[in-house]
């Protein structure tokens, strides 16, 4: 009888681990982060096929995502799939894009400011003007001759952003914090 005892307590520890770690699990991959592994080229040389990331979820309800970030979101073709991209264009500026210039028109920069993209190893040749709006990023692919974005599908609004690529835990030799992230300086400066 005590040996059956046993094997129920056991059962019960077991159950009650297992419904601990997904109270804790569920609501962290919900809410905070959640995983991602890159599929295809179009941030090459950025991130690779394979590249396995974790996704940070909640910077984004605390502050807006910011020019250079590199953010995973929710296709506006088909909101089942999830693409990777950087963000160009942030709401209510203007996007042009000659050759692989690209200039950015806002507020701040009547005159438009030529964005430094150190990032770009395969440019395309393009000739776009995007007005975005309140609620709208312009994403680009860092490998613009390979990339789907928005300069063929156009801006991509805000609720679609699922979040920022905040870790690289695959391949092991390119782990790292915030990878790919760019921030542009400031033309004025």
């Amino acid at each position: 009888m005590e040996q059956t005892k046993t094997k129920w307590q056991s059962f019960w520890e077991l159950v009650r681990f297992a419904l601990i770690a997904l109270a804790i699990v569920i609501p962290v991959r919900v809410l905070v982060a959640e995983p991602f592994i890159v599929s295809g080229s179009s941030m090459v040389p950025t991130f690779e096929n394979g590249d396995y990331l974790i996704v940070d979820k909640i910077s984004y309800k605390l502050s807006s995502p910011q020019r250079g970030d590199v953010v995973v979101f929710r296709y506006p073709g088909d909101t089942t799939k999830f693409f990777i991209k950087r963000i160009i264009g942030l709401p209510n500026e203007i996007v042009d894009i000659k050759g692989n210039k690209v200039t950015i028109t806002n507020e701040n920069y009547k005159e438009g400011f030529v964005l430094d993209q150190p990032f770009v190893k395969n440019p395309a040749n393009n000739d776009t003007h995007f007005e975005l709006k309140s609620d709208e990023y312009f994403i680009l692919g860092d490998n613009r001759s390979a990339s789907s974005d928005s300069r063929y599908w156009g801006a991509v609004k805000e609720n679609l952003l699922a979040g920022r690529a905040f870790l690289r835990l695959l391949p092991i030799n390119k782990i790292g914090i915030l990878p790919g992230n760019y921030k542009q300086a400031d033309p004025q400066q």
